[in-house]
């Protein structure tokens, strides 16, 4: 439930906008492809960062993205979140400002996420004082999370070209998000978590896109301790995982998948993918 202190606009935006295109056999009709909309974030009047997004839930978004960047320590540092589509801006209001804004935005580093997302510098300080709960993962419930994602009706499926996160406990799916990149729906199941008061323990993190450095941080900085790609990881990404002791498993699909981190928290139930491949045969 949203925090009666904090008031945030619903200015969710249409996900899909319809094209004309022309196929190889010359055939003209009509396309949905994926809405894209440039979101200019002010906090307190000063204008912060724009985010390029699909602009499902714009203000889950902001939330998480300021709390993923350690701008806000949480939602009683917020005072409101209002979004305006006619002039794609989004004013956030605190309710004591933010404390050397300046020096915390200085450095900023382009990210590989689709979008060019952004990272302010300092983001990789302080990881030692992380501490993951003891979240713990079996063959099964990982096989589970990967049908779930497949059945899950999505952008995706009906337009492309975008990334899609989703939070899972245990096997339960609670939230799916999509966006054009891949940080900008992590930070959205951020937002979406404060407002809720969701624990982290026994949470699971699922993407589509690769776990990049700024993926395992940010999923760390939720207290999230399992984190599962449908795609790769980078070596940055792979370092940060064994640093912090987040089970990162990566090219999970169907019963095959890669455990790159963190092993011990994984209960390998070998015989599942064995029956699998025996029925395949």
């Amino acid at each position: 439930m949203t925090s009666t202190s904090l008031y945030l606009t619903q200015a969710s935006a249409p996900l899909t906008h319809a094209v004309e295109v022309m196929n190889e056999f010359g055939e003209k009709y009509e396309l949905a492809i994926p809405s894209e909309r440039a979101l200019t974030v002010y906090v307190d009047k000063r204008e912060l960062i724009t985010l390029m997004t699909l602009g499902a839930r714009p203000e889950w978004l902001v939330l998480g993205y300021l709390l993923n960047q350690r701008l806000v320590s949480g939602l009683d540092d917020i005072e409101s979140i209002t979004v305006d589509w006619e002039v794609g801006a989004a004013a956030v209001k605190t309710r004591s400002g933010v404390a050397d804004l300046e020096q915390k935005t200085a450095r900023r580093v382009v990210t590989t996420g689709c979008g060019q997302g952004s990272v302010f510098g300092d983001m990789m300080d302080g990881l030692e004082q992380l501490t993951l709960p003891d979240t713990r993962i079996t063959q099964g419930q990982l096989y589970s999370i990967v049908n779930a994602i497949r059945l899950q009706q999505s952008v995706y499926k009906t337009a492309g070209s975008v990334h899609g996160c989703a939070l899972f406990d245990g096997e339960e799916l609670l939230l799916f998000v999509e966006d054009v990149g891949r940080h900008n729906a992590i930070d959205t199941i951020a937002g979406w978590m404060a407002l809720n008061g969701k624990q982290s323990a026994g949470k699971v993190l699922y993407t589509t896109g690769r776990l990049t450095s700024e993926m395992v941080v940010k999923a760390a900085q939720m207290g999230i301790a399992v984190a599962v790609s449908r795609s790769g990881m980078t070596q940055m990404g792979h370092a940060v995982a064994q640093r912090l002791g987040l089970c990162a498993i990566g090219r999970a699909t169907n019963k095959r998948f890669v455990c790159f981190s963190a092993m011990d928290r994984f209960e390998l139930q070998p015989e599942l993918a064995g029956l699998n491949l025996r029925a395949a045969a």
